[in-house]
């Protein structure tokens, strides 16, 4: 398929933005059937928000904790009770290698 620039407006923002003859063939790959909506910028600015949201990319609540064993800020995808300890992505791998019984 041939494709030309086209000049699109963005609805967040109102800007002219061009859809690329590039952006248009990854649309098509990815099997994309809508053009975009939001100019580059706005779409950058949507994604950060999303992402400093509290929320991570799969759209779960995140809570801040403290590693119980390197003591590093973290988050986790759970409420913590505070009867159990809670780690690091690090500190968690390491734990689930010590312990592990080859149960699995």
């Amino acid at each position: 398929m041939t494709y030309e620039d086209r000049i699109l407006s963005c609805n967040e923002c109102g800007q002219s933005f061009t859809f690329t003859v590039d952006d248009q063939a990854y649309h098509a790959e990815k099997g994309y059937t809508n053009e975009p909506k939001r100019c580059p910028a706005c779409r950058q600015a949507k994604r950060a928000q999303r992402n400093d949201d509290g929320f991570d990319r799969g759209g779960r609540e995140m809570y801040p904790v403290v590693c119980a064993e390197c003591g590093k800020d973290t988050t986790v995808p759970f409420q913590p009770r505070g009867d159990r300890p809670v780690y690091c992505s690090d500190c968690f791998r390491r734990q689930g290698t010590s312990a592990n019984t080859g149960r699995y």
